[in-house]
């Protein structure tokens, strides 16, 4: 069942404690979510004290242009991929100066599935400055949005695992 909004909103929330508990800020680099991250994440009365902002790139020329993700990564692995996720991300703390950041591009439906990459295949990565990122590759079932709201909420709930 997909997520409503007042359970990412309460998700967002808990982000947000745990940042600040930690004297961290965060950034978002979004595709197929289109900023839904960020909506869930400004839901929160007080989130600019940790939230820096999201960079919103549907389109490669965009992720490019924005988060300096390679053109030869998104020529040779496409935009739904490990590759270009992690560069999303590494690209999101880039941009905005963020402690830490999550990136998120997938294949949200009705079309554009693959074989190797259906309807649902949603890519992650998790990025700290300084640090590691760690990215991971779900499949989500539903329509549009039940992807898209899934998404959000993995995606907010693995920033704590940053």
């Amino acid at each position: 069942m997909a997520p409503d909004d007042r359970e990412l909103e309460a998700l967002a929330r808990n982000v947000g404690d745990w940042l600040m508990s930690r004297g961290l800020t965060l950034a978002t680099a979004e595709s197929c979510t289109g900023g839904w991250i960020g909506k869930a994440i400004t839901d929160v009365a007080g989130s600019s004290a940790w939230f820096l902002g999201g960079i919103v790139t549907y389109a490669d020329d965009a992720k490019v242009a924005l988060l300096a993700v390679p053109a030869a990564l998104l020529a040779r692995d496409g935009a739904v991929s490990e590759s270009v996720v992690r560069a999303m991300a590494e690209g999101a703390i880039t941009a905005t100066g963020a402690h830490c950041s999550v990136a998120v591009s997938g294949v949200a439906g009705p079309d554009g599935g693959t074989p190797d990459k259906p309807v649902g295949t949603v890519w992650f990565a998790w990025a700290a400055a300084g640090s590691r990122t760690r990215s991971e590759a779900r499949r989500f079932p539903g329509d549009r949005e039940s992807v898209r709201r899934l998404s959000v909420r993995h995606a907010l709930a693995g920033v704590r695992e940053t």
